[in-house]
């Protein structure tokens, strides 16, 4: 039995690419043998952010965007937990994207799963940062007149040392994605594409399954100029796989004054009384 799976009400519109996301997630923690108090899951706002509600671990829902540096706080008190920030593509590159460059630079070691449904799903269908140029929304109905980023270039353009890019209903690629990020030391980013079967009729699960392809079985992912050309690939070839991944140095690594995880320090009320004293 999968200790990660929970009996709760879910408020997911059926037919939403987000279950196949959480039953990915919760396959490939019970497959590395991670256990539910050794696993942390972070969100901000949005229904992608409601996935720690429905997962059988420990979970923190905090403010529209802000997701990540919450996750830094956990990671930085105990970097022991498996940290894992699941998140939108408005959470993320919309409301969080500040949030998101600096985590990408401090290299922090955490799973980011980014579920890219290319629409608002929460608030009702309104263009993100990810939907097309032109697109009618339920807000933009003359269409998109911003241009959308391209989370997965802008990662690699960044610096990041794990980005992927994957398709909720490719859930066996998606499981196997997951696993490798959980066991990447660094930061790793997986963007999902995940159906909105409610405000996007665009990007449907037709659309998806015509539009992306896996990658080469002969590519290489520690080459960033080969990853820099797949991630300018548009639709209908949209790859899926491990565009980029490399190892280098992260965020506690780096921090050389702490000579021990935070949550490990004794504390006592009478510390508290001497700082107040001598830092005033």
């Amino acid at each position: 039995m999968n200790p990660f799976k929970k009996d709760v009400k879910n408020a997911w519109c059926p037919g939403c690419g987000n279950f196949a996301i959480l039953n990915a997630l919760q396959a490939a923690l019970h497959d590395e043998g991670i256990a539910p108090h050794e696993t942390m899951i972070v969100s901000g706002i949005g229904q992608a952010a409601k996935l720690p509600h429905y997962i059988s671990a420990n979970g923190y829902n905090g403010l529209h965007g802000r997701s990540l540096p919450a996750a830094l706080g956990v990671h930085a008190a105990n970097p022991k937990l498996k940290l894992i920030v699941t998140s939108g593509d408005g959470d993320t590159y919309g409301e969080g994207g500040n949030h998101f460059i600096h985590h990408v630079r401090r290299n922090i070691n955490m799973l980011h799963l980014v579920h890219d449904n290319q629409v608002y799903g929460l608030t009702k269908g309104q263009g993100s940062p990810t939907t097309a140029m032109g697109q009618v929304t339920t807000l933009q109905k003359d269409g998109m007149k911003s241009m959308p980023i391209n989370p997965v270039l802008l990662a690699l353009s960044l610096g990041a040392t794990f980005v992927a890019r994957a398709y909720s209903q490719n859930i066996d690629q998606l499981k196997d994605l997951i696993k490798a990020g959980l066991n990447h030391k660094g930061y790793a980013m997986i963007d999902i594409f995940q159906p909105c079967v409610s405000f996007n009729k665009v990007n449907t699960y037709q659309w998806y399954s015509a539009n992306t392809k896996p990658l080469p079985d002969d590519y290489d992912p520690s080459n960033l100029a080969l990853a820099i050309e797949y991630a300018q690939k548009e639709a209908p070839d949209l790859p899926l796989g491990i565009l980029y991944q490399v190892e280098k140095p992260h965020f506690m690594e780096r921090q050389t004054h702490l000579e021990k995880p935070i949550i490990e320090y004794e504390r006592k009320p009478q510390d508290i009384q001497h700082l107040l004293e001598n830092h005033r």
